[in-house]
Parts: C-alpha cells; sequence; structure tokens
C-alpha cells in the first residue's frame, strides 16, 4: 500500500480523485492550502503527490519548486493535474519536474493508469 497526497484547491475535484483512489488500497490525505503542502509532505512522505496547477496564493509550480528545495521532500513523485492541457503546458510541467501530467476532467482509468506506471 502506497501513500497518495491530493492537492487541489477545489473541493469538488478533492472530492472526486478522493472518491477514485479510495477504489484502491492506498492510503490518501487530502490538501486544500497550497501553503500547507512542504510541511504536510515533509511529515507524511507521500508516495505520490497528485498537484494542481492552477491553485490562488501559490500555483503548482511554486510548490513543486519548493519541494525541490527541501532535503526530505526532494525526491518525491508528483503528477501535475490540470485543466491547462497544451502541449506546452504538459511540457513545461515535466520540466519543472513532475513525473506525470494529467490533463482536467480525467477520468477513473487515467487515474489508475498514472498510478500504475508510478507506484
Amino acid at each position: 500500500m502506497s501513500k497518495i497526497m491530493i492537492v487541489d484547491d477545489s473541493p469538488a475535484d478533492l472530492r472526486f480523485m478522493n472518491d477514485i483512489l479510495n477504489l484502491t488500497p492506498h492510503a490518501v490525505t487530502t490538501v486544500s492550502n497550497a501553503q500547507d503542502v512542504e510541511g504536510r509532505a515533509a511529515s507524511e512522505l507521500p508516495d505520490l503527490i497528485l498537484l494542481d496547477v492552477v491553485m490562488p496564493e501559490r500555483n503548482g509550480y511554486e510548490v513543486l519548486r519548493g519541494l525541490k528545495r527541501q532535503d526530505a521532500t526532494r525526491d518525491l513523485k508528483v503528477v501535475f493535474v490540470s485543466s491547462k492541457g497544451g502541449e506546452t503546458d504538459v511540457k513545461w510541467g515535466l520540466r519543472q519536474g513532475a513525473v506525470d501530467y494529467l490533463i482536467k476532467p480525467y477520468t477513473a482509468a487515467q487515474v489508475m493508469a498514472v498510478l500504475d506506471r508510478h507506484l
């Protein structure tokens, strides 16, 4: 069983992703405030973080850069989850250090495929 952290400012998106992941044997935690991610990730050390890109105050790119600066979280696997699905958006996200990119709206099958690739 792996630990998965979902980071999204949208309660509906958090609930949808959580509902999908609750069908798996993995332990799931949710974070709705981008300000809390680095501290929670350092204490929980998830095996995978599903990170929204477009959030108020700090976007997903800023959060990922913050994770990469800390020794404890530097090597965590991060998948960007975003409605920004253009080719340049995906390339930019991967260049920032994400291991994958999931475009909203997504299906449960797409989420499971991401888990299969990275867990």
